[in-house]
């Protein structure tokens, strides 16, 4: 007597996508997501260029400011990055993290009641005595302190990353620093499903503004990024050059290509306010 399976393997069919976890970022990072479309803001430069600022002033008039950094903080603060799911959902999640706790900073610290107006008036160059921005384990994920290099470099670029052959350089155009020499900070949290279109946008998009790409003559001038991190953009490509010829609009890297001359730009500091990135 034949006995029919298609039952139970419709059953089974039926019962798989219930098993597969949907991407943990739009969920956790949603308290961070509406301080994104509240207070951030885009400018589309010729030639697809793109800057962006955050309205710190506006936020900081926001009655529920404080709230809603809490309840942000406090998601992140009890989630275990251990369940993360695979290499595009930690990375989305741990640039979110990085974005978030810059943010964060500044909203939450004023040197006397003031805003600063880049990220060392916190010490560091300014005064080398205070520990600077970067290095203060301040920021808590699932128990564990964590300071913005820990994640930028001990983990997006570490060397854990590395092995599982997750490491990207283009998370150089993703992690935001909250300056004006930055990459722009986007307004949409990282996901799975939009981490490698915005990887990609972002570092094409940086290659078509003079803040990080410009061509004079023979000579190709590049944000101090390539400068600082030159390991990376070798490790990932070769060289400088070939890393943005892999990743620009194909007319910058020919002309990327005939470049005689390598310069970097010097980096701006400034706070990425309105005022600073004239956006207002």
């Amino acid at each position: 007597m034949s006995v029919c399976r298609y039952p139970l393997f419709i059953l089974m069919f039926a019962v798989l996508p219930s098993l597969v976890r949907a991407d943990i970022n739009s969920e956790l990072f949603s308290s961070y997501q509406r301080l994104l479309a509240d207070y951030q803001i885009e400018k589309i430069l010729a030639g697809e260029g793109l800057v962006s600022a955050f309205d710190y002033e506006a936020a900081l008039a926001d009655g529920d400011l404080e709230q809603r950094l809490a309840r942000q903080t406090k998601a992140l603060a009890s989630f275990d990055p251990e369940t993360l799911n695979g290499r595009k959902e930690s990375l989305a999640f741990w640039i979110n993290a990085y974005n978030f706790f810059m943010v964060r900073q500044i909203l939450t610290e004023q040197p006397d009641g003031v805003l600063v107006s880049s990220v060392w008036d916190y010490g560091g160059r300014v005064n080398p005595f205070v520990e600077n921005v970067f290095e203060r384990a301040n920021f808590e994920i699932g128990g564990s302190s964590y300071s913005l290099n820990d994640i930028e470099k001990g983990i997006l670029l570490g060397d854990d990353f590395a092995d599982r052959g997750w490491k990207d350089a283009r998370i150089h155009f993703a992690v935001n620093c909250a300056s004006v020499g930055c990459p722009p900070l986007r307004n949409v949290v990282y996901t799975a499903d939009n981490l490698e279109t915005i990887l990609a946008e972002n570092t094409r998009r940086a290659f078509n503004t003079e803040r990080h790409l410009r061509i004079d003559g023979d000579v190709l001038f590049v944000t101090a990024l390539f400068d600082w991190y030159q390991e990376d953009f070798l490790a990932a490509s070769g060289s400088v050059k070939a890393f943005i010829e892999a990743w620009a609009d194909p007319a910058v890297a020919v002309r990327v290509r005939d470049a005689e001359t390598l310069e970097y730009i010097d980096y701006d500091w400034r706070l990425n306010s309105p005022g600073n990135l004239k956006l207002n």
